[in-house]
């Protein structure tokens, strides 16, 4: 009973009780209870409305017992009931959690408590931390508030520890805590900031007056170490990037015109025939303008649709990355964006398993490009498609001049200042066996003209056997022209396939020296990889019969950057640098000075 393990498991629960427990905002309850009300409202707008109105409005269904009025009468009050009462039991929901949710610092390590009748308690040792990260939604910059996420080694298995609705204040002292807690050279004497780094924009005037303002109740800032460097964007680099967004303007465009379709069509219910004479002398209006082409009207809206979103869809890239600021603060680096929704991202440097320059096909050819840094992630659970394009991979410019990428990654991470000079290129045979590879093997453009070809014979024996009542001569014109533009849609792919294939045998190599390994794989675009040798996990090198006889390779280095690690490879090196490179790999072998 009073041995000395009991004695100390005795201790151990003594001082636990005595730590400081640190309770997230109050606001915790009434903002969590916005938000779900918020939820619920999105459902009904978008899941319940569309299929409501057509049964109010239709004389056979609903309408039958309801005028026009009495049901937009309905339909307000049916909204405000449930969202009142939606927020009501979210209100209640959160009141109940915030006495059971926590924070506190021990030793080792750091531990967060939450849940009302599942209790869950994360420990976090502080020399697994691996990032911490804050995002306020607009809502909580106006009050001061943010999300703090603190990610861990663990990759996909271990999600990130997120602490909601802190002030900024309690979120700047927490990153500091825990940052000077993992490593004591946070403290340390560093540089001032370069002034000739300090690029701007004119979304970084309004992104500062946020900051000033902080919110209603985010506290006096919080001193959280000494910036050695830092930069943002100009007005060009913040234009450009906009432009050059990833968003895949075919989905949203396809998904706008179905939204469109299913409006016009409850549109169409509730007006009946006066909308419809309304959408004829539309349309009317239409092909007159375009010569009563049916074809330039389709394809002068398609491309009106695009150009609008892809407008928008800069705009709202742009204001994401309003107040971009990049910097080296002690041992770890910070990136921070976003005008509305604020995002900060800080990572230590001994997390950082690499460093990657992407050029796209139109960056390559202007000179842009964009930098990285590829890390070991934790998965939020948030799903949201930002996080997923951006797994793995800390953006520390996305859009600058290839030139200026050395001064930013000696002045951000000299760690990777001693980078390899030799380049081992791909011998002659690679060109050929690339061209077989992505002209053949992996051209889509060819496989789908052979799944035309098979479709048109198809389609013609279907019209000898059956004649008009398989296919008319109408049907067939139109089905032929539209088989000719896949076809020269399929001979472009090919002839970019070529090209690609080309530029990748002229511009790809790999090298490695002491401390790095470095890949660039080329082509239209291009993607340059440099690896540490401590963080690589393990490398190997492969070869296929028509490889040894070619007497190439591919090497492979596997590193622990993303959810569930990364491999960089590069195909058909020479056999006899593949060899060298996997002896200069081995613990305890080779090492080029």
């Amino acid at each position: 009973m009073g041995g000395p393990e009991n004695r100390e498991n005795r201790e151990k629960h003594a001082v636990r009780e005595n730590r400081e427990k640190h309770a997230v905002h109050s606001s915790y309850i009434w903002l969590g209870g916005l938000q779900g009300a918020a939820a619920v409202f999105a459902v009904l707008l978008v899941g319940v409305l569309p299929q409501l109105i057509p049964e109010l409005f239709d004389p056979d269904s609903l309408g039958g017992y309801v005028n026009g009025g009495l049901a937009v009468i309905i339909i307000v009050l049916v909204f405000l009931v449930t969202v009142v009462i939606s927020f009501a039991v979210s209100l209640l929901y959160h009141l109940a959690a915030y006495k059971h949710i926590w924070y506190e610092f021990g030793d080792e390590e750091f531990s967060f408590y939450s849940g009302i009748f599942n209790k869950k308690r994360v420990h976090v040792p502080y020399r697994r931390i691996q990032s911490v990260d804050q995002v306020a939604s607009l809502l909580q910059r106006v009050f001061g508030v943010c999300t703090v996420q603190i990610d861990t080694a663990g990759g996909a298995s271990n999600k990130a520890v997120s602490v909601p609705f802190l002030r900024k204040a309690d979120a700047e002292a927490l990153r500091a805590d825990l940052f000077a807690r993992k490593s004591a050279a946070v403290g340390a004497p560093s540089r001032e900031a370069d002034a000739s780094s300090n690029f701007g924009n004119v979304l970084d005037a309004p992104a500062e007056v946020w900051d000033d303002v902080r919110g209603v109740f985010a506290g006096r800032e919080v001193d959280t170490g000494r910036i050695s460097f830092q930069y943002g964007m100009t007005n060009g680099e913040l234009i450009l990037t906009g432009l050059s967004n990833n968003t895949t303007l075919l989905l949203v465009v396809v998904g706008i015109i179905g939204a469109f379709s299913q409006v016009a069509d409850i549109i169409s219910q509730v007006a009946g025939d006066a909308g419809g004479a309304v959408a004829g002398a539309v349309a009317d209006a239409g092909l007159a303008l375009f010569g009563n082409s049916l074809i330039a009207l389709i394809a002068a809206a398609f491309i009106a649709l695009s150009l609008l979103i892809w407008m928008m869809s800069a705009l709202g890239t742009c204001i994401s990355f309003g107040g971009f600021k990049a910097r080296r603060r002690g041992d770890r680096i910070e990136v921070e964006r976003g005008l509305l929704q604020h995002r900060f991202h800080g990572v230590s440097v001994d997390r950082v398993q690499s460093v990657i320059v992407k050029q796209s096909f139109a960056r390559r050819i202007f000179g842009f490009c964009e930098v990285s840094l590829g890390k070991v992630d934790a998965s939020s659970g948030s799903g949201s498609m930002e996080d997923s394009l951006s797994e793995g991979a800390l953006v520390i410019h996305p859009f600058v001049k290839v030139d200026r990428v050395p001064e930013i990654l000696a002045g951000l991470i000299p760690e990777f200042a001693d980078l390899p000079a030799e380049r081992r290129r791909v011998p002659k045979v690679a060109l050929r066996r690339a061209l077989v590879r992505r002209t053949i093997i992996q051209g889509w453009g060819l496989w789908c003209a052979v799944a035309l070809a098979l479709l048109q014979l198809g389609v013609a024996f279907g019209i000898s056997t059956c004649g008009d009542d398989f296919m008319t001569a109408g049907e067939l014109f139109w089905f032929d022209r539209i088989a000719l533009v896949c076809y020269v849609a399929c001979a472009v792919a090919e002839v970019l396939a070529a090209i690609s294939a080309i530029l990748w045998a002229r511009s790809s190599w790999f090298s490695f020296n002491r401390r790095f390994m470095q890949v660039e794989n080329g082509g239209l675009g291009s993607v340059s990889v440099c690896l540490p040798r401590e963080k690589i996990q393990f490398g190997f090198s492969k070869s296929n019969p028509f490889q040894r006889r070619a007497k190439v390779a591919t090497v492979t280095a596997r590193t622990a950057a993303g959810l569930q690690g990364t491999s960089t490879r590069l195909i058909d090196a020479c056999e006899e640098d593949a060899a060298a490179w996997l002896a200069w790999l081995t613990p305890g072998g080779n090492v080029i000075e």
